[in-house]
Parts: structure tokens; sequence; C-alpha cells
């Protein structure tokens, strides 16, 4: 941790945060106990054919209670790093929820992720203990993590949640006495480290503090409608969608807890009408796939009518199909770096919430750049640079956090786009050479790297291309070997699964080529293969 690239926020930019109240002083475990203590008996229920629970918000405060406690006398404390793998289930929650009561850095890490990721996970986050399921499906953790533990030297404990209880089971914290201590936690401190795929071959560990994520969560929440229904979230609260939507904002709304560890649109258009929620919100994908389910009908639409979507490209002609359901949407836009950047409220103009990507929220600013760092007028595209009292507070490597920050705490984002005159921020274009399917990003480097490992593949190419129900996924442009066979994606997906590279991340296409199209440095022309299979150019 020592070694982490944290940065200062320029004092004027925290006064203000501190004056306007987006920083409260509080950590991220005071803000948690504040809220949930306010109701403990709002409904907490995981809807699951493998394993469903029912029960209430403070039954599973009182598992984290005792996940902190049995975590402390294992010797973790404020300040230690704890990650959790785990499914959406009550005990992920629980995991959370505790290691936020120790004061301790979370890192949450999508259930689906392999050997691949989580080894680098581990190992980079310097994570002393793990929470994770034995199996879960297809999916075996501990043969997992026995592929990669040798090069863990900083991991002592490795608690196992056995998922084939149908009762909630802690392992070996089951029964362990609730964390009682006093703590005082700086609310500048690190409270989460969630890793993120962009242009880097590994995945990036995004670092926040107590107080930009307890600002994140109330910005987030500010935004929602009076008049909404209880959220059911499906997407891995191992993500930071996930996490924010599923385990933090309900809380801060005063709703119930529902989470699905599947999305199944039949059922989760079953469980709308039975537990009187809605779902469809987060990335484009979630919406699309209940509105295009045989079994979904107005008595859905009735449902869902507040969603929020972003996380992935949100076609105009969604919103548009949307409302002539009667289903109001926005669009906003954010990262792991910066969540919560811009939106809007159901109320202003609907032509504004489908066709841009919303406005700056509470007490953040943007501005739009050239090459040079020079602002740029209304309707000029550039560089988005922004800032916010939800803003992270560095990369786990300094060298990033150096690169990826302008005068007075500017992030730079990486992403092209436009402000109009009114302020609405519509992104154009990205300069991260990133797919974002079905809300995951995904990098292609780490993609490419693992494919040119496949024997007869001289040079390999990914890029995200059209999805019209993920928004994007992956298409592999590969220049074969001479005198070496052409692979086809089945012997593509065969090697990535032996690698242990998550499925999400598989190239869903492949086109053999003969050779790149390439500048004059010789670099490849990805925005051209893009544009050849039907994607943007960047």
């Amino acid at each position: 941790m020592e070694q982490w690239g944290l940065r200062e926020t320029p004092e004027h930019l925290a006064q203000r945060y501190r004056h306007e109240g987006f920083w409260t002083g509080q950590s991220l475990g005071d803000f948690l106990d504040e809220l949930i203590r306010a109701d403990r008996d709002r409904e907490f229920r995981v809807w699951s054919e493998q394993r469903p629970y029912r029960g209430t918000v403070g039954d599973a405060y009182q598992l984290a209670a005792e996940v902190a406690g049995g975590l402390r006398r294992r010797g973790v404390e404020a300040g230690d790093v704890v990650a959790f793998q785990l499914p959406n289930c009550v005990e992920a929650a629980a995991a959370f929820w505790g290691i936020c009561q120790l004061g301790a850095v979370v890192v949450p890490i999508v259930h689906f992720y392999g050997p691949k990721e989580v080894g680098y996970i581990l190992a980079e986050s310097q994570a002393k203990a793990l929470i994770t399921a034995d199996e879960f499906g297809w999916l075996d953790y501990l043969a997992n993590l026995d592929k990669v533990k040798g090069d863990l030297a900083d991991l002592e404990h490795v608690i196992v949640i056995p998922m084939s209880d149908d009762a909630p089971n802690l392992g070996e914290l089951s029964g362990s006495a609730p964390f009682g201590e006093e703590l005082v936690v700086s609310p500048e401190a690190p409270a989460l480290l969630a890793y993120t795929s962009g242009t880097t071959a590994n995945p990036k560990g995004v670092i926040h503090s107590h107080q930009s994520i307890v600002a994140e969560i109330a910005q987030l929440g500010d935004i929602q409608p009076e008049q909404r229904l209880p959220l059911l979230v499906g997407a891995p609260v191992g993500h930071a969608i996930g996490m924010l939507s599923g385990l933090l904002l309900p809380l801060y709304l005063g709703d119930p807890v529902h989470l699905a560890d599947q999305w199944n649109p039949p059922a989760i258009l079953d469980a709308m009408i039975e537990a009187g929620v809605y779902a469809g919100s987060g990335a484009t994908f979630f919406l699309l796939s209940l509105l295009d389910d045989p079994a979904f009908g107005p008595q859905h639409a009735e449902k869902m009518r507040f969603i929020g979507l972003g996380g992935s490209a949100v076609p105009v002609a969604v919103g548009e199909r949307a409302a002539e359901l009667g289903i109001s949407v926005i669009r906003s836009y954010g990262s792991t770096e910066h969540p919560s950047t811009t939106g809007a409220t159901h109320d202003e103009e609907r032509q504004r919430r489908i066709s841009t990507d919303g406005h700056p929220l509470s007490g953040v600013e943007l501005r739009i750049v050239d090459d040079d760092g020079r602002e740029l007028p209304p309707g000029e595209p550039g560089e988005i640079l922004s800032r916010g009292p939800d803003l992270f507070i560095g990369y786990t490597d300094p060298g990033l956090t150096e690169e990826s920050f302008a005068d007075d705490g500017w992030f730079r984002t990486g992403d092209i786009g436009v402000l109009d005159d009114q302020g609405w921020l519509t992104i154009t274009d990205r300069k991260k050479d990133v797919i974002i399917r079905g809300g995951e990003t995904i990098s292609p480097a780490e993609v490419e790297e693992v494919i040119t490992r496949l024997p007869g593949v001289a040079e390999v190419a990914v890029v995200a291309v059209p999805d019209e129900r993920l928004g994007e996924h992956g298409c592999a442009f590969v220049r074969v070997a001479p005198a070496a066979a052409e692979p086809t994606l089945d012997d593509l997906r065969g090697h990535l699964e032996a690698v242990g590279l998550a499925k999400q991340k598989w190239p869903e296409e492949l086109v053999v080529v003969e050779d790149f199209p390439r500048t004059a440095a010789g670099k490849v022309k990805k925005y051209e293969l893009r544009q050849g299979r039907g994607g943007d150019q960047p």
C-alpha cells in the first residue's frame, strides 16, 4: 500500500466538498452502520434457483459483524487489504459490509473471473485475506486458487464459503463474536480497491477513499425518483456497478435489498410481479433482455417506469422503444474511477435524456480539451476531463496516477465528448482501447496477449464490434504464421479456457486476415477493423 499512487485533492476543492456537504467526515463503516440501524427490518432477498435467501437487512448485518470479528481475531486490522469473490448472495453482503466495519480496504472480485485475473488481483493488491466460495455453477473457485496460490506471498487467510448449504454459512467465520471495537478511520484513507480493465494488459487497480464512496452514494441516491419501486439487481456485486447499486444504494434510499445471482429474464420478470420490484437498470443488456423476452408484458412495463442506463453504449432507439412502453429512460456516464460523472432526472426533457449522456451531477465539473490541454467551446469534441467529490484517489500504479491527472485535480478520462450550450454531454468516441460487453469493461490487450500464445498465431488484434443485446462484443482478427493451419473459433476458445481467462472475455467472432491495415509506424489501424465489422471509428 505504501507504493500505491495516491494523490491529494487540491485544498480549495477539499474545502468546497466539505462545505457543500459532500464530504461528511464519515468512514464507510460508520456510514453503513447509520443507514442500516435506521431500519434493520427491511427485506433482504436473493433470487436464485440454486440458493435462494429471504431475511432482513439486520440479519445480513449481523453476519457482517461476525465476518468483521472473525477477521479481526485472525489479525486483520483497519487498513489491511481483504478481497472477496462471491456470487450475489447474502454472504457477499456480509463480506463487504464486514470488511467495511473493520475499516479494512475491500477488494471486490467479479465472481466469474478465472485464475489469471484472480491471481493478478490478489498479488497486485497485496491482499492479506480472501473470502471466496468453494464452487458455484460451473465455477470451481478453489481449483482456480490452487493454480495461483504459490505466487501470493501476502495472502495469509483464505475463508471458504460452502455454497452447497441452503442456509447462510460463513465457513470458519461462522459464530465468531461480533466485532464491536470503536474505530477512528480517516475519511481520506483508502476504503475500496476495484480492478477495471482498460488499455493495459492487466486490470488497473482503482483506489477510492471512504469519503469518495460516501459522496458517490449520496449523489446517486439524490437523483432517484420518489415514485420508484425497489430495484432488483442482477449485476455482480463483485463489480463496481453491482456493488454500488446492490449493496449500498438501497440502504441510502431506505429500500429493501433484492439481488439475483443469475440473470434469467423469465425468472426476473416473475420476481418483479411477485415482489413488486423493478429491474432493467444498468447496462443496456439488462433492459433489452427483459423487453425481448416473450413473457414481457404491460404489467412489467408498469413497474419499470424509471430506468437508468449506463456502463455501455445506449442507442437513442433504446430510449425511444422504452418510451413507447411508458418507460422513462435516462442515460448516464461514469467509470470505476469517477462512477457518477453525468446523469439526469426523469422530469427533465426526454429528448435530451435519451440522446445525450446527461449533465454533470451535483459537485461534478467537466472540461473538454484539445490535445494540448486547451479548453474547447460548446459543440467542439475533445477529451473529457472531470473532477468531483466522488473521484478516486489514485491507482495502485503511481506512474498511471501521474499520467492520468492534469493540474488542479482534473482527471483525464480518455474519452472523447462534446458539451452543448446547456452543459449536456454526449460521448462521441473513446481514446481508450476497450470493449464494453454488457457493462463489463474488457481489455483487448489482455485478450490479445493470451491469444498470441496459441500455436500458429503470428499476430492478433481484438476490437469491439456492435452487439444489439450486449452493446459490444469482441472480434479477434488473426494473422496466421506461414504454413500454419488457420485456427477456428472453437480452437481459440479452447485455448482461452485452458489458460483460465474468464468466459465473458472470449471473442465471439474470429476473422483470419493476410495482414492488417497499418499506420506509417506499423501500428495496426484498429478503427479500420472496427469499421469493417460495423463498429465506430475511434
